[in-house]
């Protein structure tokens, strides 16, 4: 049975790079790997095929040649052919899939978190904080310096965990690289799969003395000083996220991330609604019934509004552009001035006198054909 052109079993045209016929030849070991595919002996063909191809044309020398002469090339020494088995194609996973051995393990999940000497490295735990902040801090941003107390990489030993550099000898399981490789017999051969080491823990080196301090841990409790810039518009219950700024890791590892859960301050007068700034605005009927001018506060000092004579309770003044902006953006919301009539629970006799006056004459009658709109109308006609 004649062989199949190698640059047809890749997938590739014959000016691909070196790149492109190394990409093809990792999607079709992933796709026809014996473990992916028990028992099924046509996908084992394929396998071996496409490994064939690949030590081929990955080689300059094999491909000049492969190009030259063709299939009839291999009696001129191509080294392919055939002759490869299993732990030659498994040989190949180093340079292919990064840090030898089954591809899987790179793949799915058995190689992360390593260094590209097969070596672990390990990740320090997440650290969750809480930071309140007040309203004018929101509408504002605000850069918060924080005192957090987490585990620091040990002073004395560096980190490394040992007592000295003498204390460090070579995993004697695996020989420094930080994981074993296992062969074991199958139907389709000899198959072979890496894992972490169990003597060092993935690490290529044992510690005969650890640090005093650390007790060999390589961290140690410690307090630090993290500048948390807060952009404005966050909200209550937003979590943010800092790389890097958690809990240290032993021996060199990646530190963990600072979580940053934002707590809202409650204003003394203000209430936030969204994007929005609500106001309760209290004035006297003598106020509302003649006009007047108030003081209102906003979230960036004071400021003054006109009242207009027969001015109805529950009506809502707008303030454009006061109210809380849009994280990452340029919108921002309003501040919404709720105004409400003050009705006093008692009236001196002099007061009674005046009212009781006033109540008889028509203009004081309600005229509900004349009156503004209602508190609801209002609120509808204000958001569409």
């Amino acid at each position: 049975m004649s062989k199949r052109d190698y640059y047809d079993v890749l997938g590739v045209s014959r000016q691909a790079d070196a790149a492109e016929i190394k990409s093809a030849y990792r999607k079709l070991a992933i796709k026809f790997h014996p473990d992916k595919n028990p028992g099924d002996a046509q996908a084992e063909e394929n396998f071996k095929e496409a490994a064939e191809a690949y030590e081929v044309l990955s080689n300059p020398e094999k491909k000049a040649r492969y190009d030259q002469f063709g299939h009839a090339g291999s009696s001129a020494g191509f080294g392919g052919g055939g002759g490869m088995n299993m732990d030659d194609i498994f040989s190949q996973f180093g340079d292919i899939f990064g840090g030898g051995g089954n591809p899987f393990e790179s793949f799915f999940g058995g190689g992360g978190g390593r260094s590209s000497g097969g070596r672990r490295v390990q990740k320090g735990t997440n650290l969750r904080i809480k930071v309140k902040l007040t309203l004018e801090e929101i509408a504002k941003g605000v850069e918060k310096k924080i005192k957090v107390n987490k585990q620091i990489v040990c002073n004395t030993c560096d980190g490394s965990g040992a007592k000295d550099k003498s204390s460090f000898h070579t995993c004697k399981t695996c020989g420094g690289a930080g994981s074993v490789r296992r062969v074991t017999n199958t139907i389709l051969g000899q198959m072979q799969t890496t894992s972490t080491c169990p003597t060092c823990n993935g690490e290529g080196v044992e510690i005969t003395a650890k640090c005093t301090t650390c007790k060999g841990e390589g961290l140690e409790r410690g307090e630090e000083t993290i500048s948390i810039n807060i952009p404005a518009g966050v909200s209550e219950g937003m979590q943010l996220s800092m790389s890097g700024k958690g809990n240290a890791a032993p021996r060199g590892g990646i530190p963990g991330d600072l979580i940053i859960l934002i707590e809202e301050v409650q204003h003394e007068t203000l209430k936030r609604d969204g994007l929005n700034v609500i106001y309760d605005l209290y004035i006297n009927f003598a106020d509302a019934a003649l006009g007047t001018s108030v003081e209102v506060p906003t979230i960036d000092g004071k400021a003054k509004i006109k009242i207009e004579p027969g001015t109805q309770g529950g009506r809502i003044l707008r303030l454009k552009g006061k109210g809380i902006p849009e994280v990452n953006s340029y919108h921002k919301g309003d501040q919404l001035i709720y105004v409400n009539i003050w009705t006093p629970k008692a009236v001196s006799p002099e007061e009674r006198d005046i009212l009781e006056k006033l109540k008889s004459s028509s203009n004081f009658k309600p005229q509900p054909g004349k009156s503004e709109k209602s508190f609801f109308e209002r609120i509808k006609e204000y958001f569409d």
